[in-house]
């Protein structure tokens, strides 16, 4: 088990000189108690095991002292990399190009999609692969702190990235230094009154980003299960969506409400992708960001996510009193109500508990949108 605050304080100082307590959970890592009761956190690193200091407890916290140890063990990793272990001549432009090649035949297209969007966004770097310093790969990262979750998932791609170069022979170690997000999870619900102002500027926006930010308020269901839905998978009023394609990899299965099928009826068919992207039509629809940013310049309430219509739509259906594991089914929730042993044996699919409440959820949405909104009853023009 790994060292905790708790085993910390109970530390007791030795008689004479000092003790160091190691960290099973990270090798080299620990807490050096010394005669006088000061305790300081301490990391072997190196061939040579050279142990270095890293600051006191409790200034310094857990946390934050494993995090500085393993920056400092990957420090003295580079460091000890010799000239005589060559390394292949090669870019950081052919290997990304060759990490996403490779990664293609095993990974979800959507995943490669987002790697690719980060990995040519975000880090351009005019050397040699072997070249790179941890600074240089942390230097893009750091810029994005502005924006939390695009920061995180920036790091994420490059550091799958260059954990691939390493395994492949490309590098001896990978010069990603290691990075400590700290997000507060988002609990970002929309009032009525914002909602239906959504939904009218959605109403307004029409094709194409309109029309799958209507989608998205009466579904439920995720941003990428809406932009990369099929005309295939929609058979008698309900959307199948195949296991490869849902995040979870479990089939899925809704069934849609009125308006929301005649939204579906009212898009064109150009392809077999409900809202293939303005350059292709094989692939969705990926301008999120361009899309919102304009679309919002017209709202006058507070800022919220795609995401947030999610969880308006699931405390919407809390309010109406649907059943939480019906809910759950409509959201596909993997850890819910029903889990363990339940689960095995509850393959009940619950569509007509699923009907009864998009139904009484989308009448609940016509009165809200009427009340709050132009004075004429809402349409789909």
């Amino acid at each position: 088990m790994s060292l905790t605050d708790l085993q910390i304080k109970r530390l007791k100082a030795p008689e004479n000189g000092q003790k160091t307590y190691y960290d099973p959970g990270l090798p080299g890592f620990g807490v050096r108690v010394s005669q006088g009761g000061s305790k300081t956190f301490v990391v072997l690193c190196g061939r040579d095991r050279r142990r270095r200091s890293l600051g006191r407890y409790p200034e310094l916290s857990l946390s934050d002292a494993r995090i500085l140890a393993k920056r400092a063990q990957a420090d003295f990793a580079l460091d000890e990399v010799t000239p005589s272990q060559d390394l292949p001549a090669i870019s950081f432009d052919v290997a990304r190009e060759r990490f996403l090649a490779d990664t293609e035949t095993r990974t979800k297209t959507r995943t490669i999609d987002e790697y690719r969007r980060l990995l040519y966004r975000h880090f351009h770097f005019d050397c040699a692969l072997s070249e790179l310093t941890r600074d240089q790969v942390a230097a893009p990262i750091e810029a994005l702190k502005a924006t939390p979750s695009e920061q995180k998932h920036a790091f994420v791609a490059i550091r799958t990235m260059m954990n691939w170069c390493v395994k492949r022979g490309f590098l001896h170690v990978s010069p990603v230094p290691a990075f400590t997000f700290r997000s507060k999870p988002r609990e970002r619900v929309l009032s009525d009154p914002e909602l239906a102002a959504v939904w009218h500027r959605a109403e307004a926006y029409g094709w194409l980003f309109g029309r799958i930010v209507q989608l998205l308020i009466l579904t439920g269901q995720r941003r990428g299960e809406i932009v990369g839905l099929r005309s295939g998978w929609i058979e008698e009023q309900m959307i199948h969506y195949p296991a490869e394609f849902v995040k979870n990899q479990r089939a899925h299965t809704i069934p849609l409400g009125d308006w929301s099928m005649q939204i579906i009826e009212t898009l064109p068919e150009s392809a077999d992708l409900l809202f293939p992207s303005c350059l292709d039509d094989s692939k969705p629809y990926n301008g999120f960001s361009k899309s919102k940013a304009a679309f919002d310049r017209e709202l006058d309430i507070a800022p919220y996510t795609l995401h947030d219509l999610r969880r308006t739509f699931s405390s919407t259906m809390a309010r109406l009193g649907t059943p939480l594991h019906v809910t759950e089914k409509m959201l596909n929730h993997v850890s819910g109500t029903i889990s363990g042993v339940a689960a095995v044996y509850n393959r009940h699919a619950y569509i007509d508990e699923m009907r009864q409440g998009y139904a009484a959820y989308e009448a609940y949405l016509r009165d809200i949108f009427e009340k709050h909104g132009p004075e004429e009853k809402t349409s789909l023009a």
